[in-house]
């Protein structure tokens, strides 16, 4: 991999030695201590350098690369996973790949046994959970930079998927063999590992169906899919948007024609389009007009998100706005509850419409957008659907022939509050490795995951994380892993594993 910083000027391979010591209270802080050194050199020598070889792979999500189930490249970096997985030191470890080659994309699962002594272990799994499907490249990136050529810059790991979401198998085991090391208990950890989670997680529902039984007793999930508002602390995500796509078609004509000779008497199916978006969403406000995306903002998020407001311009910063673009003025936590509790209306794609540089002046017979609702965390998706479709769809103007097809539903998620083990545990670890306490967020965009293990497992607490911070750019070009960053995410779900089992025994 190309290397711009001097600290990595050499990324040898390196492999995990277990070194069991014997801990009580007295020393449980000199061996996180420990762990925390241990991980972090672990990034330098090995996760990075596994990571640079993924990020090489161009295995695109199925939705955006057709021939993904013959041309071996989601197969090629789920093996780099699986190989490098079995190859770790983790005591009790089972790994298991499930496939169905050339119908559904791959799903890893790997089982570790618990280490808490078992007259005390209430049988409890914690599940782990990731994805190693990518998004398209999306250029021009910046020079010397590129999707699939991994470098390493101001201690920035550049290249498409190594944040979202490579890096979350290799951080996963390494908590386990960082507590491990130190003899620190844990409970049963599953781990899993999809390929298809750009995509809508379409296989997720079989996979989930054939290792349920493998599961076990969820009481804590820790999703490695989400990100950051600054670089400063841990965040934990506590709600997520759910999603909403379909195509909206309006045709006028059986051919397209001059349009100094239908123009005025021929109505352009762009207006079409327009008019039928306005049903749906205000223009001067960007306020969407269907009630069913829309839920109740739960009167202690109003008052977590005011945290936000002492960020300052920082978290306007992570928007790239061209110069002298003006919003209405709101505050931090304002513009947070329209990203992540409230539905917006986002005009993703179309057809019909060629480039500039071929556009003759013509009438075209049809146009297609592709819409992108983002749903409220608690709003009834499904509900939606049917009155979004509806909308669109009954009375157009000019009786014009108007199709919505292709729909997409996906639901979103709010997070039970947090037990009081966990949120000590998050302040300790985040002062530990940060200096300062952990924040909440909500997330704008969505895990399908999290909203089907919302209902799997009722009595889960969840750590929903990441590293996706201000400016990495996940599916976009520059898309970064911000290295220190990382590691100190990672020493904290590994206090956060610790500290599930420590719980677990003092009942």
């Amino acid at each position: 991999y190309q290397n711009e910083s001097a600290s990595f000027k050499k990324a040898g391979k390196a492999f995990f030695s277990i070194h069991m010591a014997t801990n009580t209270p007295a020393d449980e802080a000199a061996a996180y201590a420990r762990i925390k050194q241990f991980i972090y050199e672990q990034w330098d020598s090995t996760v990075v350098p596994m990571l640079c070889e993924y990020i090489k792979i161009p295995n695109q999500s199925p939705d955006y690369d057709v021939e993904w189930a013959t041309n071996g490249l989601i197969e090629q970096a789920m093996n780099l996973i699986v190989d490098w997985v079995k190859r770790q030191p983790v005591k009790g470890m089972t790994v298991t790949l499930l496939e169905d080659r050339g119908h559904r994309t791959p799903f890893l699962l790997v089982e570790v046994d618990s280490t808490i002594p078992a007259a005390q272990d209430p049988g409890h799994t914690v599940l782990m959970y990731g994805h190693m499907d990518k998004q398209p490249p999306l250029l021009p990136w910046a020079e010397g930079l590129g999707p699939y050529t991994p470098v390493i810059r101001d201690g920035r790991l550049y290249g498409r998927g190594g944040a979202d979401d490579g890096y979350a198998i290799f951080a996963s085991i390494l908590s386990i063999i960082g507590l491990q090391r130190e003899n620190i208990p844990h409970p049963r950890i599953a781990i899993t590992i999809e390929a298809d989670e750009e995509s809508g997680s379409n296989n997720l529902d079989h996979w989930i169906g054939q290792v349920q039984s493998r599961l076990g007793d969820v009481r804590l999930v820790i999703c490695l899919d989400s990100g950051a508002l600054s670089y400063d602390c841990i965040w934990n995500t506590t709600s997520l948007r759910g999603v909403l796509n379909g195509e909206l078609k309006a045709e006028v004509m059986y051919e397209a024609m001059h349009s100094g000779i239908g123009g005025g008497v021929v109505p352009d199916t762009t207006r079409v389009l327009r008019s039928l978006l306005a049903r749906i969403e205000d223009v001067d406000t960007g306020k969407v007009l269907i009630p069913e995306l829309h839920c109740d903002i739960p009167p202690s998020v109003v008052e977590n998100f005011q945290c936000l407001n002492a960020l300052g311009p920082e978290f306007m910063a992570q928007y790239p706005f061209l110069p002298g673009i003006q919003l209405p003025e709101k505050s931090n936590a304002d513009h947070a509850l329209d990203n992540y509790w409230r539905p917006s209306l986002t005009v993703t794609g179309a057809e019909g419409l060629p480039p500039c540089s071929r556009a003759g002046n013509v009438l075209r017979q049809s146009t297609t957008f592709k819409l992108s609702f983002r749903a409220a965390p608690k709003a009834d998706v499904k509900a939606a659907a049917a009155k979004i479709a509806a909308r669109l769809t009954e009375n157009p103007p000019y009786n014009a022939r108007v199709t919505w097809s292709g729909e997409h539903v996906g639901e979103g998620w709010a997070a039970p509050p947090l037990l009081p083990w966990i949120d000590q545990t998050l302040r300790e670890s985040s002062l530990e490795a940060f200096g300062k306490s952990f924040g909440e967020v909500g997330l704008g965009g969505s895990i399908p995951f999290m909203a089907m293990l919302g209902r799997m497992f009722k009595e889960a607490q969840f750590l929903v994380t990441g590293v996706l911070g201000p400016s990495s750019n996940a599916h976009g070009p520059n898309e970064f892993l911000d290295i220190m960053f990382g590691k100190r995410v990672n020493y904290c779900v590994t206090r956060v594993l610790g500290g599930f089992a420590k719980a677990a025994v003092r009942k």
